[in-house]
């Protein structure tokens, strides 16, 4: 066995985030470690990663006992970790990420003719495809997943721990993504591969184990004797959700009116290309592209978080003008695609994240005075109502897994009853129990006649959830495709840039 974690126990203040958990995972193969938001996925790998100490039970590399205080103590018994948001400088090379802490010294400078030649080998050996002079920043997002893969080899990792590694890859990007994972097993090295897409879980690893409110349901059950309907059932007792909508609601009132807009970057290169749209009441406008291609820059300009030109209309009236504060009170909600950065006070409680973005409107406040009642109350009606597990709405929004902090902020921004949402992402690494969750309050507020602009990242999400399909490739719409008949594939390659219709 490469890894075995026996008893893993692991309390924090209020809550048990694993509890007695059993992890066998053979040399040489791909072991998926599945379960909702909060089943204690992450907890487990960041014990693994030395990130954590476990309270109880025993950690095993290769038939040793061993125990961590620290990721380096990890990586001196070859175990690397490629996180789910990329550790990567994006101002510096391929080759300086990847030797960052860790400099091969010739003399006094740094050997970096070695270090090239080092990467070149460890690219070629596992079909990484990856050149050491390129700068991050030009590099896509299954590049950059390459590098932080070469980043670990290169650290002498013969066990590599996949946190979420398809979140923001398209389809071909995931094929190629699995390709080298197998190359990597060929060549004998041991991958952990988290994740919550079922069917991905299924065509890449050879066993599987399932984690559910931080206890082993089942360990090392082999991929080829279960499907996706079981594999669900496991993880949250219930069937795999569907992002499909039903009938259309959309209408021919105009909720959000798009015209011209340009974003530049501080070079003054167009970021987003006189883009214009018209999303009507009931709609679900979906928003596909490659990370990178303007999406994040097009938000933040209708939100009034970036400089832009070109006019923008919400139910008819002109907010160009406005800033954020005004436009969100003029009926813009906004879940972003980081709820770290953008959505959330990691350290402050609940009821005080409810307020965010909302402080000058009831139920937050009466007057200019902030309203703490009114907004512990309606905490607690979120909490109860969007499904959000905590013990309570004192504790800090940092206690809750991804998927509680994310029903929170999709709650938050239902409230008030917003003319537009702009949902950035809006189940980014959440399970399937709150993924479903998430849907089916976009559809109720749908057929209420909320319009909605949705990016994502996630093909079926845009597929199943969008009335109208856009696709946008280096800052201009492209392409309209009708959600009915499009497959994820020929979706892919219009983002690419390899479609018919781009």
């Amino acid at each position: 066995m490469a890894v075995e974690l026996d008893g893993i126990t692991k309390r924090f203040p209020g809550v048990v985030a694993n509890r007695d958990i059993h992890l066998h995972v053979r040399r040489g193969s791909v072991h998926a470690i599945c379960g909702e938001n909060g089943a204690g996925k992450s907890t487990l790998m960041k014990i693994l990663y030395g990130m954590q100490r476990p309270d109880e039970g025993t950690i095993a590399v290769n038939g040793t006992k061993v125990s961590f205080g620290s990721p380096s103590d990890a990586i001196a018994v070859g175990i690397g970790m490629v996180h789910q948001h990329f550790m990567l400088a994006d101002n510096l090379t391929v080759l300086e990420n990847v030797v960052l802490g860790s400099e091969p010294r010739k003399g006094l400078s740094i050997d970096f003719a070695g270090a090239r030649r080092k990467i070149k080998e460890i690219s070629d050996a596992y079909g990484l495809g990856v050149d050491p002079d390129a700068l991050i920043e030009d590099l896509g997002v299954g590049d950059r997943q390459r590098v932080e893969i070469l980043k670990v080899l290169y650290r002498g990792a013969r066990i590599i721990i996949l946190d979420e590694p398809t979140a923001v890859l398209v389809p071909q990007e995931v094929d190629e993504l699995f390709d080298n994972l197998r190359g990597l097993v060929r060549e004998g090295l041991t991958v952990i591969f988290i994740s919550h897409k079922l069917d991905e879980v299924l065509s890449v690893a050879d066993e599987i184990t399932v984690i559910r409110r931080g206890t082993t349901v089942q360990a090392g059950i082999d991929s080829k004797t279960v499907n996706a309907r079981q594999l669900a059932e496991l993880m949250v007792g219930s069937e795999l959700p569907s992002p499909e909508t039903r009938e259309s609601t959309v209408t021919d009132q105009q909720a959000l009116a798009v015209r011209d807009l340009t974003v530049r970057s501080s070079d003054g290169r167009p970021v987003v290309d006189n883009v214009s749209f018209t999303i009507h009441k009931g709609e679900v406008l979906g928003i596909a592209g490659v990370e990178g291609n303007g999406q994040a820059e097009l938000v933040e300009a209708i939100m009034g978080m970036r400089p832009s030109t070109g006019t923008i209309a919400l139910a008819g009236t002109d907010v160009t003008s406005l800033d954020t504060r005004r436009r969100r009170e003029a009926g813009i909600g906004y879940v972003p695609e980081d709820r770290h950065r953008h959505g959330l006070l990691l350290e402050a409680p609940l009821w005080e994240n409810r307020i965010l973005g909302h402080q000058t409107r009831r139920p937050n406040s009466k007057g200019p005075w902030i309203d703490r009642a009114g907004a512990r109350r309606d905490t607690e009606r979120i909490v109860r109502e969007y499904d959000v597990r905590t013990p309570g709405i004192d504790v800090a929004a940092d206690a809750l897994s991804g998927g509680n902090q994310q029903k929170l902020i999709v709650g938050r921004e239902m409230s008030g009853e917003p003319v537009v949402l702009i949902a950035s992402h809006p189940t980014r690494g959440v399970d399937v129990g709150a993924q479903a969750a998430i849907w089916d309050h976009l559809r109720a507020a749908r057929a209420q006649g909320l319009a909605v602009l949705l990016i994502s990242a996630d093909l079926d999400e845009l597929i199943g959830m969008s009335d109208t399909l856009k696709v946008i490739l280096r800052g201009r719409l492209v392409a309209d495709v009708d959600p009915a008949t499009v497959t994820p594939e020929s979706l892919g390659s219009a983002m690419t840039g390899a479609g018919e219709g781009a």
